[in-house]
Formats: C-alpha cells, structure tokens, sequence
C-alpha cells in the first residue's frame, strides 16, 4: 500500500484537526489544510489559502445552515468563511471523519454539524467519532455503531477542537487499524 498517493484535508484548527494532520504525517499521507486570510490555525502544513472567488464558491445560506443543524448562524464573516472552508474540506475528500458529539436530534454539535451535513447532502462514507460514547458510528439513512477504516485515497479529518483523550486515541486507532501491515 502506497500512503503517499493518500491525501488528508482538514482546516488545520487545534484539536481533532490537528490531530487527525500530526496521525497523517506520522503514517506518510500527506495533508492539506484549507484556510482564509487571518484565519489562525493551529497546524499550518500544506497550506491552501482560500481566496474570495474560491470562498464564494463554496457560500451557503446561513438560514439554510441554521435549519439543517437546528441552531442559529449568524450572518457574521467569519462564520461563513469558515462554513466556506469546510465546503472545500468535504468537496476534496471521498471518505469523511469528524470527532464530536452526536446529539438526540442526530446533528452533530458545533460548526463540526456542518461537515457533517454536507457529507450527508454530497453521499459521502460518514463517519463520527462521539467522544460522550467513546464510540465510532457511521451514516447510513441514520446512525449505526461501526469500527470504520479509511478506504478512499482522499479522506478528510474534521471535528472539535476540545478533543479528549478518547478522541486522540481514535483517530490515532483509525490510522493504524486502516494502514497496519
């Protein structure tokens, strides 16, 4: 198995991004992190600066985005360069990861949810990390428990930022389960 024709996309925050980068350099696959000027980003390999015209290309309703996680974006810049970043996040990768908190309404906590979301809408393999129930679940028409390996050769790594042990040793566990000879 050739780990360098693998790519990781990620936005490169602290956290389970970084974390899911660091693995990925670890094991040879190479990473790319998406970001925007004055972005401040906690690993800053492979660095693709988003420019206006590739930001706006991945632009969403912020309504549209508050009726999808059952929560309220405000119509703040940031906000929706960072939903804009995570278009490009989803639209690299086949195979998508994220670490967080699946809630009782089946979204995902943060703007993590988003990620989500768009692997739902773009019918990507979905995976999610809840770190409450220490479990890996994968999306299909609803959640079902699963043990996920990485089986695409572009795969993105999303998810919070405050990331517990648990989360660390399942993203580290995800890479060795997948590329372990």
């Amino acid at each position: 198995m050739d780990l360098s024709k693998y790519t990781l996309y990620s936005s490169g925050l602290k956290g389970a991004e970084a974390t899911f980068g660091e693995t990925a350099e670890k094991f040879g696959i190479k990473d790319v992190v998406y970001s925007f000027d004055g972005h401040k980003l906690s690993r800053d390999n492979n660095v693709v600066i988003l420019q206006k015209e590739q930001l706006e290309r991945g632009d969403i309703s912020m309504e549209l985005a508050s009726r999808m996680l059952n929560r309220t974006y405000y119509e703040t810049d940031k906000i929706r360069k960072v939903l804009q970043t995570i278009f490009h996040m989803v639209n690299s990768g086949h195979q998508v990861f994220v670490v967080g908190a699946i809630q009782e309404d089946g979204s995902v906590k943060g703007g993590t949810g988003w990620a989500v979301e768009l692997a739902k809408m773009f019918n990507r393999p979905l995976h999610v990390f809840d770190q409450p129930q220490k479990k890996w679940f994968t999306w299909k028409a609803g959640w079902q428990e699963d043990r996920p390996r990485i089986e695409y050769d572009t795969f993105v790594g999303s998810g919070t930022r405050y990331l517990s042990d648990a989360g660390h040793e399942a993203i580290e566990r995800l890479f060795s389960d997948s590329f372990s000879v």
